[in-house]
């Protein structure tokens, strides 16, 4: 788990074996793995050489895993359906995510899906519950390759501008630790943006009938 190590390891593989990380964090079923920190260490070690791939050449290569993952996770939801979601005291895969998955879709829109692309976890289930819920497949590539443009190549970007800061070296694992407590900001703000629009409707008391997800 830890990136650096890892990346060391794979040695000339070391982007290959990053785009399989992102591939199946984004979407099959297996959430804890070190995408963020990944992004932010590949970009690091390329801008010290270690990497040696162009780093535009780079980025593109990982936007297309973080998408293709995506992607994957959609139709495992869209083809499996319910049966992910049998056992209402599951973790993870409940019943009701679909339907609420279903209304925060359209509550919020496309940020659900760029939103989640910054949150461990999060962005791995959201996809799967996506296509579970039915979620129109075009609206859903549309705004999941939106999410991959900015999340795989942001990171990146922002390991490889920092690769040179000797503090950045001294300090990897607590530099990495910071990144993602950073990557959950914006779903810690859209929480309470919500929140205080739920206050301020007149709907919020929770009496308005729910509509099931589509099947």
């Amino acid at each position: 788990m830890n990136p650096e190590y890892l990346l060391h390891w794979l040695g000339d593989w070391a982007l290959w074996g990053t785009l399989i990380v992102v591939f199946i964090e984004c979407g099959v079923l297996f959430p804890i793995l070190p995408g963020d920190s990944l992004l932010f260490a590949v970009g690091l070690f390329i801008a010290q050489g270690t990497i040696h791939v162009p780093l535009w050449l780079a980025c593109v290569m990982l936007t297309v895993a973080a998408f293709l993952g995506n992607v994957s996770g959609y139709y495992i939801g869209r083809f499996l359906g319910t049966s992910l979601f049998k056992n209402p005291d599951a973790r993870f895969l409940k019943p009701k995510y679909i339907e609420q998955t279903h209304e925060f879709f359209e509550r919020y829109g496309p940020r659900a899906l760029v939103l989640a692309r910054f949150v461990p976890i999060v962005r791995t289930f959201i996809t799967i519950v996506a296509g579970a819920g039915r979620m129109d497949p075009k609206k859903f590539f549309l705004w999941t390759g939106v999410g991959a443009v900015i999340w795989a190549p942001g990171i990146t970007l922002l390991g490889h501008a920092l690769g040179n800061v000797e503090f950045i070296h001294k300090n990897l694992e607590a530099a990495l630790v910071l990144l993602v407590l950073i990557s959950l900001i914006p779903m810690v703000v859209e929480y309470f943006l919500a929140k205080r629009r739920n206050r301020r409707s007149p709907d919020s008391s929770g009496d308005a009938p729910r509509h099931a997800a589509p099947r």
